[in-house]
């Protein structure tokens, strides 16, 4: 073989490795499910122990409504206060369900598809506290707050879709509280949206607004832009009858669901790993139950959220190696259901912007895709085990994202990326690979480049203020919130909202 010519053009060569890849080497929506931590025995012995607790124990609190419904599609009453379901029953709800569907964004574009392997980080949390970006304190979350967080995360590729991060203390009434965050999400993003419901009556009157927001009456329900975060099932093994309300007018309205479970290890449900998820399973799948019972196949996220407790305290615990594990482990599970998989991950304990915060939150997130959970929730800005939500947070967060879904693309093997000829080439000439067509490629298309870490050597980071990854978030939140004022409805829009609700500056 000819010695390679050498190639010339350094100042050329600098430019390119110095240009940003034009094409994005790890999008949201990559293939996650190589991590399982359960065996196939372990799954059907929890799968078997949570239809045999619904089958004998049953379900609690069952509202009258309800009630009817449960046994009119194949459960019975126990004649203890408790409905039991059959495991046929619980199979006709897994097979009738929907397994994939759509989650719209009011821009198309940004619509994300939920179900099978795709994994899509987003957020959630009804935090009551903001870490403020001036003073670096917490103090209560408000409405203002919320607007922020929405624009802020709508420049932000990796997040998916936006819940409600925080709660606007500074609103006491329920109904103006909800109309005002359903109306902060519509405001400030077009990715698709999700919020909660105080109570039921609330869903009819939002709905109408959104209904704006979408063209006209009945065009919200033909293509829906806001899902609702819904927990109907009050650990252990009861149902919550306000939240079954808000069940039954979201489905009446077209609103797609998280039914989510959150039960607590050691406090609400078993202090063991498998028997934690056994019995939070089990209430996943009651909720699934009671939405097949409703309307067979409505669009549900299969929200098995699995919490932690400090058993020393009892207080509850966002972030170390049992959250990741429960949660890869419920990821697995659904997953093996074929259903549309939601977990938690990235919900840290720490309170500041610190190396607590980066162990938890990359421990707990990249263990959650791994699994493959659908979407992953709370995994954006939130700090402090949900009780806080942060700017900078969320700028941070963005980018680990990006990290995870590079390892989730896995390693692509075939003759171009084995570079043979490559490899001949740069040991016959030059000696290295630098500046080559085929590290060229490579750079644009398998490499991901942080924007926000700091990879000089130390020399160069002292020169350069020796600055730490929080100094570096708060002025990329404070650019991102100072430029990017959108402003999603037009002016008909925004003036027909405010002429039928009580919008609060």
């Amino acid at each position: 073989m000819q010695q390679a010519r050498k190639r010339g053009g350094r100042k050329e060569r600098l430019a390119l490795r110095a240009a940003p890849p034009q094409v994005n080497p790890c999008p949201p929506g990559q293939s996650g499910g190589a991590y399982r931590p359960l065996s196939e025995t372990d799954l059907h012995s929890i799968y078997d122990t949570a239809l045999r607790l619904l089958a004998e124990l049953g379900m609690g609190e069952v509202p009258d409504r309800l009630h009817r419904d449960l046994l009119a599609a194949g459960a019975s009453d126990a004649g203890n206060g408790r409905v039991l379901f059959p495991r046929a029953l619980i199979e006709d709800a897994i097979a009738a369900a929907a397994k994939i569907f759509v989650l719209h964004g009011r821009d198309p574009d940004r619509s994300i598809e939920v179900g099978g392997d795709k994994v899509y980080f987003g957020t959630g949390g009804a935090a009551v506290q903001t870490l403020d970006l001036d003073s670096g304190l917490y103090r209560p979350s408000t409405l203002l707050d919320l607007h922020d967080f929405t624009r802020l995360q709508d420049r932000l590729t990796n997040v998916a879709w936006f819940t409600r991060c925080c709660v606007a203390t500074d609103v006491p009434d329920v109904l103006d509280l909800d109309v005002n965050t359903a109306y902060a999400l519509m405001r400030n993003t077009t990715k698709p949206v999700a919020t909660s419901f105080t109570v039921a009556e609330n869903v009819d009157p939002i709905v109408k607004m959104l209904d704006i927001a979408a063209g006209g009456e009945g065009a919200f329900a033909r293509r829906p832009f806001l899902k609702a975060h819904i927990s109907p099932v009050i650990s252990p093994m009861r149902y919550g009858e306000d939240a079954v309300d808000v069940v039954y007018e979201c489905i009446r309205h077209n609103i797609p669901m998280s039914c989510i479970t959150a039960a607590q290890a050691g406090a609400t449900a078993p202090a063991t790993m498998a028997g934690f998820l056994a019995q939070s399973l089990a209430e996943t799948l009651a909720s699934l139950v009671m939405v097949h019972a409703i309307k067979p196949g409505y669009p549900m996220v299969f929200s098995n959220w699995p919490l932690v407790i400090d058993l020393r305290t009892g207080a509850f615990s966002g972030g170390g190696g049992e959250t990741a594990l429960l949660n890869a482990a419920s990821a697995q599970l659904s997953n093996w259901l074929g259903l549309p998989s939601g977990v938690a991950a990235s919900m840290s304990d720490a309170k500041a912007i610190d190396a607590q915060y980066g162990v938890e939150k990359g421990l707990t997130s990249l263990a959650a895709a791994l699994a493959g959970g659908n979407l992953i929730y709370e995994s954006s800005g939130m700090t402090a085990a949900l009780l806080g939500v942060s700017f900078e947070a969320f700028v941070l967060d963005d980018e680990m994202h990006a990290h995870t879904y590079r390892v989730l693309r896995g390693v692509e093997v075939s003759d171009d990326t084995l570079g043979f000829d490559a490899i001949c080439q740069s040991v016959l000439g030059e000696g290295h690979f630098l500046g080559g067509a085929h590290t060229l490629q490579a750079m644009e298309r398998d490499y991901f480049y942080p924007p926000l870490a700091d990879r000089d050597e130390p020399r160069s980071w002292a020169i350069s203020g020796a600055r730490d990854a929080w100094s570096v978030a708060k002025d990329k939140a404070r650019e991102i919130l100072m430029v990017h004022q959108p402003d999603y409805l037009s002016e008909t829009q925004d003036r027909a909202i405010r002429d039928r609700f009580k919008i609060l500056p």
